[in-house]
This record gives structure tokens, sequence and C-alpha cells, in this order.
């Protein structure tokens, strides 16, 4: 049996970002990960997904990612990016680990894996906003001629039988899988609000860069600009989608509000028939292995102050507004985990005087 002062689930950028601050800290620390290399959670993402965020707002703490600092990596560069920085910070990653339930026993943490129990002092939860694909429970009746999958499943145009696609969500993946569709496909996307568009750049500049000066990108959830963004709807980045629409390469439609066989019925009552639906209706929280009382809420999402949990030694990083703009994305994670180094390490110091 293990033991540890701390141990992250996930290796993905929230737990690489706050393995990184841990390594200057006197203390033994693990990371576990269900996957075969680290990076694998983007390696298998859609093959043509390349990041709206430039290669200088796609880098974890300490270790810039190799390229034109302004252009845009693919998912495969920033999968290899994740893998490059583990080994180059010798991040003690336990790969290939499931972790089946975590329990608080007196004052320490007991995780159960599939290689055995491991104990700590402290858990970080660094498993990311993307855990569970949701899919509405507005099928009323299935027909196995009507392929459907998560946005989280697609790959590419060939993974995709031959027919019109409808695409249900209005988020930048949805975006993104329509606009490759479409060059060869009858495609429509139907989502709940308008679109808003930004330009990927402004002036010359990244619109990361803009929105970094004004202050917007990593504004606090208790600051005005912070509280006024958090508000808006996320925007779609880059100007593809809105010339298909205009060109009438896209056909877009409002809310889903049922499925039956293969015809759809929309918000507007109108009604379309399809061949393939791909649901890029995003994720749910995903914490039931989490075996302690007072963890989350009723709706499944994690109880915490910017990442501190009500349960003593217990965080949480890498959740989407976890305290700014930035805190799910690749840029703004590190200062999360900064953040909470500080609450690791007194913790640390509290139980060595105690002991």
């Amino acid at each position: 049996m293990k033991q540890y002062d701390v141990v992250i689930v996930g290796s993905g950028q929230a737990g690489l970002a706050m393995a990184n601050y841990l390594r200057n800290e006197s203390l033994r620390f693990t990371l576990l990960d269900s996957s075969e290399r680290v990076g694998d959670s983007w390696r298998r993402r859609y093959d043509s997904l390349v990041l709206f965020t430039p290669r200088k707002y796609s880098s974890l703490p300490g270790l810039q990612m190799e390229g034109p600092p302004e252009g845009f990596p693919t998912k495969d560069e920033i999968a290899d990016y994740f893998e490059n920085y583990s080994r180059y910070f010798d991040l003690p990653v336990q790969l290939k680990t499931h972790v089946i339930t975590l329990k608080k026993k007196h004052d320490t943490f007991e995780i159960e894996t599939n290689h055995g129990i491991i104990i700590a002092n402290q858990v970080v939860v660094a498993t990311g906003a993307f855990q569970r694909p949701l899919i509405p429970s507005v099928i009323d009746k299935k027909d196995e001629k009507l392929f459907q999958i998560h946005s989280s499943l697609y790959r590419s145009p060939k993974q995709v039988p031959e027919g019109s696609v409808l695409i249900v969500g209005g988020g930048n993946s949805g975006a993104q899988i329509a606009a490759e569709l479409a060059h060869e496909r009858n495609v429509t996307l139907a989502t709940s609000h308008p679109f808003k568009f930004l330009p990927l750049r402004f002036l010359g500049k990244s619109i990361f860069f803009w929105l970094d000066i004004t202050g917007l990108l990593y504004a606090g959830v208790d600051t005005k600009k912070g509280r006024w963004f958090r508000k808006q709807n996320d925007p779609i980045f880059g100007k593809e989608l809105k010339t298909l629409i205009v060109n009438r390469k896209i056909n877009v439609k409002p809310k889903v509000v049922s499925v039956k066989g293969n015809e759809i019925l929309f918000e507007d009552h109108s009604k379309d028939s399809f061949n393939n639906i791909i649901w890029s209706t995003g994720f749910f929280p995903s914490y039931e292995w989490i075996d302690i009382e007072g963890v989350t809420s009723s709706n499944g999402r994690p109880i915490h102050n910017r990442g501190i949990s009500p349960i003593k030694g217990l965080y949480f990083i890498g959740l989407p507004w976890q305290y700014q703009r930035g805190s799910a994305l690749i840029c703004g994670v590190g200062r999360d985990a900064k953040y909470l180094i500080s609450f690791i390490s007194k913790m640390r110091d509290e139980e060595r005087i105690l002991n």
C-alpha cells in the first residue's frame, strides 16, 4: 500500500500544472491517469481539430510550446506537448491507473485503483471539464437507421454514413464539425441561442491577446468584468461557419424538441428528417467515484471556493469558471494551481507541527 502527501487524479492540463507547482514543495506526490499516454484525451478528439488559442496561450507554466507563438496548434501538437511537459519536468505520472473510489478515513484519503489502494494526506481532483457526454432526453423513438453519436466520439467525415447530417449544439466543437462536413454533406446546425462570432485575429493580434489586455480573460468571478463576462454565451471563433451560413451551405434551426425515428421536431414547430445526428451538446459532471458526503451539490457539481472543497485536504482544479474565464483553458489553469499550492503547503506544515 503506497502513501503520498498529495495525489492528483488526472494528468491533463490541470493535473500537469498542479504537479509542476508541487515539484517545488517538499511533498511526495503522484498523478494517476487511466490513459496509456499523457495527452491521450486530446489524441482521441476529432482528426481536424485545431485550437483557436494560439501557442502563446496554449502553454502551461514553465515551458513554452514549440512553434510560432501566434500560430494555432493542432490537437496532436497539444497531446505531444503535454507528454513532453511531463517528461521535461520528470513528473511522477502513473498511467493505466483507473481510480475506482475515493474515500476519506479519519485524516487521510483512501484511493482504490485497479492496481490497489493508495493513501494520501491530500487529493487534487483534476479530471477536467469533459467527463461524461450529455445527450438530451428528447429521443422518443429510436430508429436503427438513424446514425447518432456524441461529438466526443466523432473523428472524421468518413465515420458518418452517407446522407444529411443534423448537428445539435451551438458551441465551437459543433461549429467546427459542421464546417468540416458541409464541404460534402447537407448539414443543418440546431442551436438554442443566436450565434455570436469573434474573429481569430483583430488588428493583427489574436483575439485572446485582446481579451488578455482588457482584463477579461483572467477576470475573477467576484469582479465586475468577470460577472459580466460569465453571463455571455460562448462565442464562435473564426469566420468559416458564418461564411457557410451566409452562403447557405449550412442551414440553421432552433432548439431540438423531440426525435421520433429520423424525424426531428424543432422549437419553431418545424419538422425535418435526417440520416445522421451528431450531438455536440457538451458534458455533465461525473463524480460518483468520490464516496465522500458533502463533496458535490444536488446537481452533481463540486462544492468549492476557488477549488477548495469543504472537505479538508480535498481540492478541484480545471473546472469551467473555477475562478476566472481561463480556469478550464490551458493558458489559465496555472493561475489556479498557483493559488491552490499555498493551501496545500499550509496544510502540510500544520500536519508536521502536529506530528
